[in-house]
């Protein structure tokens, strides 16, 4: 015979149960957390929600607690007691009586992320403002970061995360900082897949532009892609064009360019810190399986897709092979990807830099222009627009202390 369900747990604090708020400031010491509940604990009350943060070595506690047993009397005792402790321990205190717990959080959640360098009180104000403006109320505020970049996040409930992620973005453009909107809810710390674009995103360099160079032949290539960002070529007619220009290279020029690849700040703590978190990270590119496969090795990547050189007897034919990787193709690989690793579209990050990205940082659960052109900036969900890589993590909800965690046996 089973046996019997336990009774159904009821809150500590009912709408009309009579509650304290206990709020204690200070100088930050060992002992003052277990020193408050140890006083409270002779008053037989219960514990209904705690908030703690340390800032420069000041503690603020808050502790809301039911009111003790035995009425006015034993609520002023209570009051005696944690006021002479509190006092013996040179904090300060207050004591606010009430019912109930928190009020309710509005619906619609989200996680607004802030990169300033640095994060003015100016650009702080206007971001609080807009969340309040579009019906959002800030719950919680704390930072993730201090360097390279100061972050911070706001939990912001109330609002839609798509009227948040509008109204943030036209403040964000205004005061020259990057803000990121995510939904709230446990898809956030689900496995993710991140995809990036390579040249000038995952790396500091243009890769054609490298061939080219051992060519001799920069300002064709550079003309051609003119040509191509003013409109005069779609990308897979630029691409046949410049890649013609490397006719007859020798195929050792392929050692000596991916010698010269410089990958961005902040790149390898990305991507390692992704994977120990669990994520699965892939590139797709405009440019070449020469370079991209080495960085799949070099670098541990799931995933890689681009461009192939044709060489033949030992030298580049100005041709290129297979599927061409181009804006419409980059999208389609982020659905490959997610579709290999298992991942639902919604919870895949997509970083870019260029118009060619666009469809691929659209289609991503979360799209980041990442130093990018003007048009890819409005275009995408978010836009940074500091020089290192690893300031995606933050966007992710992860610390700095926790990258760090993550990569001290490197």
């Amino acid at each position: 015979m089973s046996a019997p369900l336990p009774p159904p747990v009821t809150p500590a604090a009912g709408d009309d149960v009579p509650t304290l708020l206990v709020k204690i400031f200070g100088k930050d010491r060992p002992g003052i957390t277990a020193g408050l509940f140890d006083t409270l604990a002779a008053y037989a009350v219960d514990v209904v929600d705690i908030e703690q943060v340390v800032t420069r070595g000041r503690i603020t506690l808050c502790a809301l607690v039911t009111a003790p047993a035995g009425g006015p009397a034993a609520e002023g005792a209570l009051r005696a007691t944690v006021h002479s402790w509190a006092e013996s321990m040179h904090l300060q205190t207050e004591i606010i009586s009430g019912r109930g717990d928190n009020r309710p959080r509005g619906t619609g959640r989200s996680h607004v992320t802030v990169l300033g360098h640095p994060l003015t009180a100016e650009s702080t104000a206007a971001i609080a403002a807009r969340i309040t403006g579009t019906g959002g109320n800030i719950d919680r505020i704390f930072r993730l970061a201090k360097y390279p970049v100061t972050a911070v996040e706001f939990a912001v409930s109330g609002a839609g995360t798509e009227e948040l992620r509008t109204a943030l973005a036209i403040e964000a453009a205004r005061l020259g900082v990057d803000v990121a909107v995510v939904a709230a809810g446990l898809q956030r710390r689900a496995q993710r897949l991140v995809v990036m674009d390579v040249d000038s995103t995952l790396i500091q360099d243009e890769v054609i532009e490298l061939f080219a160079a051992h060519a001799g032949c920069e300002a064709e290539v550079a003309e051609v892609t003119a040509r191509a960002m003013r409109g005069e070529l779609d990308f897979e007619q630029s691409l046949h064009a410049r890649v013609a220009l490397l006719e007859g290279l020798p195929e050792s020029v392929v050692d000596k360019v991916r010698a010269e690849v410089r990958l961005t700040p902040g790149a390898r703590t990305l991507i390692r810190t992704l994977k120990r978190l669990g994520f699965q990270v892939g590139v797709v590119s405009g440019g070449f399986t020469q370079v991209t496969d080495d960085l799949r090795e070099r670098l541990g990547l799931d995933f890689a897709s681009a461009n192939t050189l044709e060489i033949v007897d030992g030298r580049l034919t100005g041709r290129v092979t297979g599927e061409i990787v181009d804006r419409a193709g980059k999208a389609r690989l982020l659905r490959r990807f997610a579709a290999e690793a298992g991942v639902p579209l919604a919870q895949t990050v997509a970083i870019g830099d260029g118009a060619n990205d666009l469809d691929m940082l659209n289609a991503a659960g979360l799209g980041v222009a990442f130093n990018a052109k003007p048009v890819v900036r409005e275009a995408a969900h978010t836009a940074v627009n500091v020089p290192f890589l690893d300031t995606v993590l933050y966007l992710l909800g992860v610390t700095r202390e926790e990258v760090e965690a993550a990569n001290t046996h490197e």
